[in-house]
Protein backbone atom coordinates (compact mmCIF):
# COMPACT_ATOMS: atom_id res chain seq x y z
CA UNK A 1 0.00 0.00 0.00
CA UNK A 2 1.42 3.36 -0.73
CA UNK A 3 2.03 6.31 1.34
CA UNK A 4 -0.20 8.14 0.12
CA UNK A 5 -3.14 5.31 0.58
CA UNK A 6 -1.47 4.85 3.79
CA UNK A 7 -2.03 8.75 4.79
CA UNK A 8 -5.41 9.34 2.96
CA UNK A 9 -6.90 5.96 4.98
CA UNK A 10 -5.31 7.97 7.99
CA UNK A 11 -7.28 11.33 7.99
CA UNK A 12 -10.42 8.86 6.99
CA UNK A 13 -10.03 7.03 10.70
CA UNK A 14 -9.20 10.52 12.10
CA UNK A 15 -12.42 12.58 10.45
CA UNK A 16 -15.36 9.72 10.90
CA UNK A 17 -13.45 9.50 14.42
CA UNK A 18 -14.47 13.22 15.40
CA UNK A 19 -17.44 12.83 13.49
CA UNK A 20 -18.70 9.41 15.07
CA UNK A 21 -17.87 11.33 18.97
CA UNK A 22 -20.08 13.95 17.77
CA UNK A 23 -23.00 11.67 16.97
CA UNK A 24 -22.33 9.66 19.72
CA UNK A 25 -22.89 12.70 21.86
CA UNK A 26 -26.01 13.89 20.78
CA UNK A 27 -27.35 10.59 20.03
CA UNK A 28 -27.18 9.92 23.98
CA UNK A 29 -28.21 13.48 25.05
CA UNK A 30 -31.32 12.85 22.49
CA UNK A 31 -31.71 9.85 24.12
CA UNK A 32 -32.27 11.30 27.63
CA UNK A 33 -33.97 13.89 26.77
CA UNK A 34 -36.51 11.57 25.04
CA UNK A 35 -36.49 8.89 28.56
CA UNK A 36 -36.93 12.21 30.75
CA UNK A 37 -39.62 13.28 29.04
CA UNK A 38 -41.00 10.31 29.43
CA UNK A 39 -41.62 9.74 25.62
CA UNK A 40 -42.91 6.12 24.89
CA UNK A 41 -40.92 4.30 21.58
CA UNK A 42 -44.33 5.07 19.94
CA UNK A 43 -44.27 8.52 20.80
CA UNK A 44 -40.67 8.94 19.15
CA UNK A 45 -41.45 7.15 16.08
CA UNK A 46 -44.65 9.98 15.39
CA UNK A 47 -42.07 12.25 16.19
CA UNK A 48 -38.88 10.92 13.94
CA UNK A 49 -41.19 10.03 10.98
CA UNK A 50 -40.87 12.29 7.81
CA UNK A 51 -37.90 14.62 9.74
CA UNK A 52 -35.92 15.12 7.50
CA UNK A 53 -32.89 16.17 10.16
CA UNK A 54 -33.39 13.30 11.97
CA UNK A 55 -32.62 11.43 8.95
CA UNK A 56 -29.98 13.50 7.79
CA UNK A 57 -28.10 13.26 11.04
CA UNK A 58 -28.40 9.50 11.81
CA UNK A 59 -27.24 8.94 8.09
CA UNK A 60 -24.17 10.96 8.53
CA UNK A 61 -23.88 8.78 12.06
CA UNK A 62 -23.92 5.49 9.69
CA UNK A 63 -21.63 6.52 6.99
CA UNK A 64 -18.96 7.72 9.66
CA UNK A 65 -19.80 4.03 11.34
CA UNK A 66 -19.00 2.55 8.00
CA UNK A 67 -16.25 4.60 6.63
CA UNK A 68 -14.51 4.21 10.57
CA UNK A 69 -15.01 0.29 11.60
CA UNK A 70 -13.42 -1.37 8.35
CA UNK A 71 -10.26 0.84 8.69
CA UNK A 72 -9.62 0.14 12.14
CA UNK A 73 -10.79 -3.58 11.51
CA UNK A 74 -8.25 -3.51 8.82
CA UNK A 75 -5.25 -2.55 11.08
CA UNK A 76 -6.21 -4.68 13.54
CA UNK A 77 -6.10 -7.48 11.08
CA UNK A 78 -2.78 -6.49 9.97
CA UNK A 79 -1.56 -6.48 13.45
CA UNK A 80 -2.78 -9.14 15.45
CA UNK A 81 -3.07 -11.56 12.25
CA UNK A 82 -0.50 -10.50 10.05
CA UNK A 83 -3.07 -10.49 7.19
CA UNK A 84 -2.98 -8.13 4.43
CA UNK A 85 -4.24 -8.04 0.83
CA UNK A 86 -6.67 -8.45 -1.52
CA UNK A 87 -8.71 -11.07 0.69
CA UNK A 88 -8.58 -8.34 3.80
CA UNK A 89 -9.94 -6.03 1.84
CA UNK A 90 -12.74 -7.81 0.02
CA UNK A 91 -14.31 -9.35 3.30
CA UNK A 92 -13.71 -5.55 5.03
CA UNK A 93 -15.64 -3.84 1.90
CA UNK A 94 -18.47 -6.55 2.38
CA UNK A 95 -18.79 -5.47 6.21
CA UNK A 96 -18.83 -1.79 5.15
CA UNK A 97 -21.43 -2.48 2.92
CA UNK A 98 -23.45 -4.35 5.60
CA UNK A 99 -23.22 -1.53 8.02
CA UNK A 100 -24.39 0.97 5.06
CA UNK A 101 -27.38 -1.22 4.28
CA UNK A 102 -28.33 -2.23 7.97
CA UNK A 103 -27.51 1.37 8.94
CA UNK A 104 -29.84 2.76 6.30
CA UNK A 105 -32.47 -0.09 6.73
CA UNK A 106 -33.16 1.47 10.27
CA UNK A 107 -32.81 5.31 9.36
CA UNK A 108 -35.63 4.48 7.09
CA UNK A 109 -37.80 2.58 9.82
CA UNK A 110 -37.00 5.70 11.79
CA UNK A 111 -37.79 8.46 8.83
CA UNK A 112 -40.47 6.85 6.30
CA UNK A 113 -40.93 3.10 8.22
Amino acid sequence: MSAATQAKLWYAQRISAMVLALCVVVHIITILYAVRGGLTGAEILGRTRGNFAFAAFYVLFVLSAAIHAPIGLARIAEEWLQWRGRSLNALLSVFAAVLVFTGFSAVWGLYGG
